[in-house]
C-alpha cells in the first residue's frame, strides 16, 4: 500500500519534532521545525510528496472519533506526543484495555505493520470499540477541564 512508506517517513518527521500543517493562506502543506528533521528524512520525503499530500487529504474530513483514534495510534507508536491523551490513558485502565483490544481486532483483520494505514482494517466490531473509546475520552476531558 502507498501509505506504508508514507507513514514511515511521516513518523520520522514527527519524531524529529517536525510539524506538518496546512498553510491557512494557500492551503498547501507546510513543514514547521524543519531544521530539526534530519536531511536524509527530508530527502526521503521529497519523492513521495504526493503520497504525503494524499495521506493528509484522507484525514481532512475525519470526525472526532477518527481523530481521537489517530492521536491514540500516533501516541502509542511514539510518533507524536499528546500529554492530555497520555494522562487520560494512564489513569483510565479500562480505556487502555479497550484500546489494546481495538488493536487486537485490527490485527485479526490483517493490520500487522504500524506503518500501514490501520483504517483499511476496521470493521463493525472495531468501530463499536472506537466509539466506546471516544465516549470515554470525552467523559474524561469534560471531567478534567
Amino acid at each position: 500500500m502507498v501509505f506504508l512508506k508514507t507513514l514511515h517517513v511521516l513518523s520520522q518527521i514527527w519524531k524529529s519534532g517536525g510539524v506538518i500543517e496546512r498553510d491557512p493562506l494557500d492551503g498547501r502543506l507546510e513543514l514547521k521545525n524543519h531544521e530539526n528533521v534530519p536531511s536524509e528524512v527530508l530527502k526521503a520525503a521529497e519523492p513521495i510528496f504526493n503520497q504525503i499530500e494524499e495521506w493528509f487529504k484522507s484525514w481532512e474530513d475525519a470526525n472526532g472519533i477518527d481523530q481521537t483514534m489517530q492521536k491514540m495510534v500516533h501516541q502509542s507508536c511514539g510518533w507524536q506526543h499528546n500529554p492530555k491523551l497520555n494522562e487520560w490513558i494512564c489513569v483510565d485502565v479500562e480505556a487502555l484495555t479497550l484500546f489494546m483490544e481495538w488493536q487486537e481486532t485490527l490485527a485479526k483483520n490483517g493490520w500487522t505493520d504500524i506503518y500501514e494505514d490501520y483504517r483499511q482494517f476496521e470493521n463493525d466490531e472495531s468501530n463499536v470499540m472506537k466509539q466506546k473509546l471516544y465516549e470515554r475520552a470525552i467523559l474524561y476531558a469534560n471531567q478534567n477541564k
